[in-house]
């Protein structure tokens, strides 16, 4: 599959993840645009942008995912949108309602706005979190995504990643406005840790003092 020539949406574009992505799609890729959303655009990040883009036009949409308006304007014209936005909490301390907002509702009006804006392709970040656990400590053996998997989620977090995750699956299929069909995915990566996190270190050293509690 080749994007070359193709106009791509990246939410959560300053995140680590995002950030990350857009690099590797303007150093691989041909893109006739990148369109980075965020809720803040760090001004150093597209400054560093300028060794990689090439020929390809790197555009910015700050603000809310939850911004129907704005998710209009940036899917306009889109032929595939990676949704990395997301709210994460896995200690309790967002509100269940602000993490619904984010990563459900505004999963939800992202894939209404591709139909809308006739977006082929929409490839979402799930989290390893909506699979478990399990508590019985079941194995999965030689399974697939599809291999049913008796599981407790803990977190406010996992339970609205699991069910924005459904609305992606869901929405495989929706016709769009000009008659063709929406793919959507869902991708669910363990730990993201590398150069540039925030997390990593301070993991280390909690490690390294013994204060991990496993």
């Amino acid at each position: 599959m080749t994007l070359s020539g193709d106009v791509c949406v990246v939410t959560g574009a300053c995140g680590f993840l995002g950030e990350k992505l857009v690099r590797l799609l303007l150093e691989e890729e041909k893109l006739a645009e990148i369109r980075l959303l965020d809720r803040n655009i760090r001004s150093e990040l597209i400054q560093s942008l300028d060794d990689f883009k090439g020929e390809s036009k790197v555009s910015v949409f700050e603000g809310d995912i939850r911004d129907r308006e704005l998710l209009r304007r940036a899917c306009k014209g889109a032929a595939l949108v990676f949704h990395t936005a997301s709210l994460i909490d896995v200690i309790g301390e967002v509100e269940y309602s602000e993490l619904y907002g984010v990563n459900v509702k505004g999963t939800q009006l992202l894939l209404e706005t591709c139909i809308q804006e006739n977006v082929a392709s929409f490839i979402y970040t799930s989290s390893i979190e909506v699979a478990g656990p399990n508590p019985h400590g079941d194995p999965i053996i030689n399974g697939n995504e599809d291999t049913p998997y008796s599981s407790c989620l803990k977190f406010s977090y996992s339970k609205t990643k699991q069910e924005a995750e459904q609305i992606c699956l869901q929405a495989n299929g929706e016709l769009l406005r000009n008659g063709g069909q929406l793919a959507t995915c869902a991708l669910r990566p363990m730990y993201i840790y590398g150069p540039g996190c925030r997390f990593t270190l301070g993991h280390m050293r909690d490690g390294i003092r013994n204060e991990i509690c496993c």
